[in-house]
């Protein structure tokens, strides 16, 4: 059996936000006391040690924290977690380190401290830049905040960096949307998220739902949205994800390409391959902060063992989110499975033309790409497959 070389990236969760947005299914906790930074720092390295105390040392091609709100942890904290985390696992010489940042949180000082920490890129969660909509969403920054947080973040160095925005708002209409964006693209994004707002379980907003925009209007924010982004040359490479050339997420890709990571921090997710069996294993950790930060608690919840049907779905699930898709050998690349292993659902979404008629490529067609859902459902474990008609 072959060794498999396949990347591996670090997720630290921050579960810790001002204000619980009412659209947000993320593990995250409203900070009503001081944040415990430095039992958290404890807490997070030991759940790394603990995790690499099974697996090989490997380097690390990505870093990215997420929340909650990291940016409410201080620069100096970043940098311990850094530093803790270098002295663990070795480093990629061309390491993406990524924080997320709320506008609400920020200012000059934060930013340069993060920059000096180590932080090579920022992705901004601005959502939107009207004050109307930003009120809706729950969040704690306006327009003004979110402005001057683009700035300074130039100011400061950063010349990765990311901006999130939401479509499909409550009351938005197509004109908003299109508002919205030419003012995300007038800041020359290297990299632009934007996608639309989807309403989850176990949120406000399902209990609550606010009004949204039929799909036409939908369709057409998408459209014309798409239109704007590309006057700007920003090429899309994944479903919601548009970037200069060059400044395409390397952790988020190293997900939709199936690699591995490393997930630490309350309620974080790890999914690992053992390179020489291809055992495919994910865990995640305790949900709840306090739990996490007590150090007689076992970190890990739950370990599973992922079944040949399952890798097959996840795969397709992640690569076909792709514009361009991925090599088809990257299939047995990452699982170690032959590619026949997806048939029957690889040939019939191809005489659907929902996929590309190419041996050597996994890629949605245009008609693929309208109907993602439909794709990925063929390649569901244990899914009958029911022939369906499309237009074009």
């Amino acid at each position: 059996m072959q060794p498999l070389n396949i990347p591996l990236s670090l997720y630290i969760h921050i579960p810790w936000c001002v204000r619980k947005c009412p659209y947000c299914d993320f593990n995250s906790h409203e900070a009503r006391h001081k944040i415990p930074e430095d039992l958290y720092i404890a807490a997070l390295l030991r759940d790394l040690h603990d995790q690499l105390s099974e697996m090989p040392k490997r380097p690390l091609v990505s870093i990215f924290f997420g929340g909650g709100t990291p940016s409410l942890f201080s620069p100096s904290a970043i940098e311990k977690i850094l530093v803790g985390v270098q002295d663990a696992l070795p480093f990629d010489s061309k390491i993406e380190i990524t924080l997320e940042a709320n506008p609400g949180t920020m200012d000059e000082k934060n930013f340069h401290g993060f920059y000096q920490a180590g932080i090579n890129r920022l992705s901004i969660g601005i959502q939107s830049l009207q004050n109307e909509k930003l009120k809706t969403l729950g969040r704690i920054h306006n327009r003004e905040h979110a402005l001057r947080a683009i700035d300074i973040a130039i100011k400061a160095g950063f010349n990765n960096f990311n901006l999130d925005f939401m479509h499909g708002l409550p009351n938005q209409s197509i004109e908003d949307a299109l508002a919205d964006l030419r003012d995300a693209l007038s800041f020359s994004p290297p990299h632009l998220s934007w996608y639309q707002l989807t309403i989850e379980q176990n949120t406000f907003f399902h209990h609550q739902p606010p009004v949204l925009p039929e799909d036409d209007i939908l369709f057409e924010i998408q459209e014309q949205g798409k239109m704007e982004i590309f006057k700007k040359n920003l090429m899309q490479y994944e479903i919601s994800a548009y970037a200069q050339s060059g400044h395409e997420c390397i952790h988020n890709k190293n997900y939709w390409e199936f690699g591995d990571y490393l997930g630490i921090g309350a309620g974080a997710h790890s999914k690992v391959t053992d390179l020489d069996t291809h055992q495919i294993f994910r865990y995640s950790q305790l949900k709840n902060p306090m739990d996490y930060l007590m150090p007689e608690k076992k970190l890990k919840t739950t370990i599973i063992e992922s079944s040949k049907a399952d890798i097959c779905f996840e795969f397709m699930l992640n690569a076909l989110r792709l514009i361009k898709g991925v090599p088809a050998q990257l299939f047995t690349e990452r699982t170690g499975l032959p590619i026949n292993t997806l048939e029957p659902a690889l040939r019939l979404a191809k005489e659907k033309k929902l996929l590309v008629n190419h041996s050597n490529q996994l890629r949605t067609t245009k008609l693929g790409q309208r109907f993602l859902n439909d794709v990925v459902s063929l390649f569901l474990p244990k899914t009958p497959l029911v022939s369906k008609n499309y237009a074009s």
